[in-house]
């Protein structure tokens, strides 16, 4: 479809109404990326919203969304000088994919933080993991794997549920709020880690951007605090090329089966 702009790209059609044709692309196994998801429902947000980020954002994945014809649909909640909010709904052959409460700040980019814990060290990017864009997801999104983390891909998971790594997109593209919002979604479920298989689909999301991102790479760090029952959580943060924290996020998803 011609990369990630166009991609998230949505038209008006009405008041409150936005068309969108979702990339299949941005996908695994059929699957489209729930990041992705919510990119494409931050585009119509920011059209109608006073301020140009998106500072919070909590989702709920009800239906599997599919490449094609989609609309957004916002109800704004609250518009006022420090914060704005909308209740966003992305709808594909009459029934709701996605349900989200989506709050638009101004952040200043050139803000210094009064307190920020210190990045988690990683190996630099030409030290990790590339894969080729040998499906979609991948020719898209430029993904590196910190190699201590991905021993699930050869049979031999840590045990841990954790997922380093760095991103960026193969086209020309820096990154923005709209870009976090598929960062926080973007690794391979950190369940993987403690043997489960197949897909982990995301009941509910919850990510919030903190800072206006620096050009260049970013660097996102997935783990999980308890897997059991068939559930797990994921907590993610992004951190860009400056070495400042600009999101955060937090997910319970369904794990896949184990063996």
């Amino acid at each position: 479809m011609g990369g990630f702009a166009a991609a998230t790209t949505v038209r008006k059609k009405a008041e409150g109404r936005y068309a969108a044709d979702l990339d299949g692309d941005l996908g695994i196994e059929g699957a489209i990326n729930g990041g992705y998801l919510m990119a494409v429902m931050a585009r119509a947000v920011l059209d109608q919203s006073p301020h140009p980020h998106p500072v919070a954002t909590s989702a709920s994945f009800l239906r599997v969304a599919k490449a094609g014809p989609a609309e957004v649909r916002v109800e704004p909640l609250k518009a006022g000088r420090t914060a704005a909010v909308a209740r966003v709904t992305l709808v594909q052959n009459d029934q709701a994919l996605v349900e989200a409460l989506i709050t638009t700040g101004t952040l200043d980019g050139e803000a210094e933080p009064v307190y920020s814990v210190d990045q988690e060290k990683q190996p630099p990017v030409e030290e990790c993991l590339e894969f080729g864009p040998t499906h979609g997801f991948g020719r898209q999104v430029d993904m590196r794997y910190d190699p201590a983390t991905m021993g699930w891909l050869d049979g031999r998971p840590t045990g841990v549920p954790e997922i380093r790594g760095h991103l960026r997109l193969r086209e020309p593209y820096e990154p923005d709020g709209v870009l976090l919002a598929l960062a926080v979604d973007a690794l391979p479920p950190v369940v993987l880690n403690t043997g489960a298989k197949g897909w982990a689909p995301t009941v509910e999301l919850t990510w919030h951007m903190r800072a206006v991102p620096a050009p260049g790479w970013l660097s996102v760090h997935g783990r999980g605090r308890l897997v059991r029952d068939g559930w797990f959580d994921e907590e993610v943060e992004v951190w860009d090329s400056a070495g400042r924290l600009v999101a955060q996020s937090r997910q319970i998803a369904r794990a896949g089966r184990s063996g």
